[in-house]
């Protein structure tokens, strides 16, 4: 398979390590710098990637675009780049429900093949192995997978149904994000009557529990701002399945008190479970 130019959109913690990986069987990696934070072209200049000044010079020069970004922006970028006409293939691996999925995929008239992707993981830095689930067309699965063949993103089709990739990303992140916005409850509540290091001890004594790690709450506050839509997209999930959203509702309305701490590495125990008293 001939070596591909990719777009991606846009370059965000997960975006520009993907992409970075993406570069290893790429002739390039593009970026539209327009419009985008000094803080992205600093984080797009070190993962190598090539800034391109407007979004129509990106779709021009693309075979491939892919889509990562918060998953309120999903539809609206989507909306972007089928007006531009784009005739390549879309991966949308944005953390949206199956629903969204089904309908940007509608959007693309005009596209090669749309592609519904779905990362589990960490960004693929230090070590860090995520997976990207693909479901779509087998030929453009195929094609997204050459992409990060022998690279720290594995990636696993699903079959050609669009929507199973975001379905299977959602019901993972309702369990993962959902426990650790559970744990950050029970600290608080046992910090605030003496008894905190008794519940860690607990935990302890049993396998794999969030409630033995609780430095990860700080980790979770900086993570609110993303997790909560996710989850928000999720509960949208459950309610079509004729399944309960409201616990899910409920942990994205309690990440949404973190939503100041955005990104914030520096945040620690203390102030997480602080600010997660204040409304």
């Amino acid at each position: 398979m001939d070596q591909q130019i990719v777009g991606i959109l846009h370059p965000g913690s997960m975006g520009a390590a993907v992409a970075a990986c993406a570069a290893t069987n790429a002739a390039r990696v593009l970026w539209c710098a327009e419009g985008r934070s000094p803080a992205s072209a600093t984080r797009a200049e070190r993962f190598g990637l090539e800034p391109v000044p407007t979004l129509q010079d990106l779709l021009d020069q693309s075979g491939t675009v892919i889509s990562l970004c918060p998953p309120a922006a999903a539809e609206d970028l989507a909306c972007a780049v089928a007006a531009h006409g784009f005739a390549g293939v879309y991966v949308d691996a944005n953390a949206i429900n199956a629903e969204r999925a089904v309908r940007i995929a509608g959007l693309f008239r005009h596209a090669e093949a749309v592609v519904d992707g779905g990362v589990v993981g960490s960004p693929p830095v230090n070590g860090k192995t995520p997976t990207l689930y693909l479901s779509g067309r087998s030929d453009a699965t195929a094609r997204v997978e050459a992409l990060f063949a022998g690279t720290a993103v594995r990636t696993k089709a699903l079959g050609t149904e669009i929507g199973k990739a975001s379905a299977l990303k959602l019901a993972y992140a309702s369990f993962q994000k959902t426990s650790r916005v559970l744990v950050a409850l029970s600290i608080g509540m046992a910090r605030e009557h003496g008894v905190d290091q008794e519940l860690i001890d607990i935990a302890s004594q049993r396998t794999d529990s969030y409630l033995a790690e609780p430095e990860y709450i700080a980790k979770t506050a900086a993570r609110a701002w993303r997790w909560g839509p996710e989850l928000e997209e999720a509960a949208d999930m459950l309610a079509a399945a004729g399944l309960p959203p409201e616990m899910l509702r409920a942990a994205a309305t309690t990440l949404a008190r973190w939503e100041n701490a955005k990104d914030d590495g520096e945040l620690t125990l203390t102030e997480a479970l602080q600010r997660l008293t204040q409304p």
